[in-house]
């Protein structure tokens, strides 16, 4: 009994020193591990990592950055195009309804005068003639008249005012187009110059009446032009 009871007792402390010295080496095996590993090596490499990380971020954030500059650019590059055309566009409008008004293709209004010559049925008097017609067309002209029209039709430089000679009756053409008496002239520009040029000593209105025409003159602060209809053509300029 006694020799078995001794028996367990060494089995036990046996056992028990088998367990402490398996713990011990385990023990000394992960100190020994962790002896081994470098500690600053593995917070180099974590740093390491974090700079990379942040120089790509910087890369990626100077590139987006470079990209916004550039498109930045070219909007306000666009803007100013857009701008710049658009005054461009402006002052060709302008310059080319300026021409167009000179040139007669445009309606016009201003302050002028109206030319009204009726025929007459006194036989010796005679015929309102085209001569009649362009001899005004002329004083007008040289006073100043910025828009003429004869029973609306629109004088320009390249304007015909002719008198077709007919078997049984004579007849007016402006630009082409037969008109009828009354003749109604207008004219826009200083109704003081234009009106003097056609009745002062010597004035072709003056004369008219002398002859025994029917001619009046009426001051009109807004007189009415249409433009020139026809299409201008021209022979010999390229």
């Amino acid at each position: 009994m006694k020799n078995n009871l001794k028996r367990g007792k060494v089995t036990m402390a046996i056992a028990i020193s088998i367990a402490c010295f398996a713990l011990v080496l385990i023990m000394f095996m992960q100190f020994k591990i962790v002896n081994q590993t470098d500690i600053t090596a593995i917070e180099n490499m974590r740093e390491a990592e974090l700079r990379t990380e942040l120089a790509n971020w910087k890369a990626k954030y100077e590139e987006t950055e470079a990209k916004y500059e550039e498109t930045s650019s070219k909007v306000e590059e666009y803007k100013q195009t857009k701008q710049s055309n658009e005054e461009t566009e402006k002052v060709v409008n302008t310059e080319l309804e300026q021409v167009n008004m000179t040139l007669g293709k445009t309606d016009v209004e201003g302050e002028g005068i109206e030319i009204i010559l009726r025929e007459t049925e006194n036989e010796e008097v005679g015929k309102i003639k085209a001569g009649n017609l362009l001899t005004i067309v002329n004083a007008l002209k040289s006073a100043g008249a910025e828009a003429i029209s004869i029973n609306e039709e629109r004088i320009i430089n390249m304007s015909d005012i002719v008198t077709i000679n007919n078997t049984f009756n004579d007849f007016i053409k402006v630009n082409g187009q037969r008109i009828l008496a009354p003749y109604i002239i207008k004219a826009i520009g200083n109704q003081t110059y234009l009106e003097s040029a056609l009745l002062g000593n010597g004035g072709c209105v003056d004369e008219l009446k002398k002859l025994g025409y029917d001619v009046s003159i009426n001051k009109i602060n807004r007189v009415k032009i249409t433009k020139y209809n026809d299409e201008i053509k021209t022979k010999y300029m390229e």
